[in-house]
């Protein structure tokens, strides 16, 4: 009987640490690090280029880290404004070249974090 009962009490705890890392996971998926040493190499971005493309990426991890906060339908309606939001003014600055190479990267980035569901 008390070996059953420290069975139990094990299990409720490793389901415990289970359900606290997956809200420690979904909140880590939406912190966004852009490495622009390698995005700008990546995208063989010109100077004149890169200050923008920073400033939109750091305006982009905002809204995500912002999104992050909200219930999962609202979530969800941020996380896709924010994409598109980052989609439009990246066409601004980048050639077409740039721009596929951009979204391949971004859909993998959102698609390993699980953000593109």
């Amino acid at each position: 009987m008390i070996l059953t009962l420290v069975a139990m009490l094990s299990m409720t705890t490793a389901f415990a640490e289970g359900e606290s890392a997956n809200s420690v996971n979904n909140m880590a998926a939406y912190e966004l690090n852009i490495n622009m040493d390698k995005l700008s190499a990546a995208l063989d971005l010109k100077d004149d280029q890169k200050e923008a493309v920073a400033n939109f990426n750091q305006t982009f991890a905002s809204e995500l880290m912002f999104a992050a906060q909200y219930s999962n339908n609202d979530r969800k309606a941020l996380v896709a404004r924010a994409i598109e939001n980052n989609v439009k003014w990246m066409r601004y600055v980048l050639d077409d070249k740039q721009m596929r190479t951009y979204l391949k990267v971004l859909n993998s980035t959102m698609n390993n974090r699980g953000l593109n569901k």
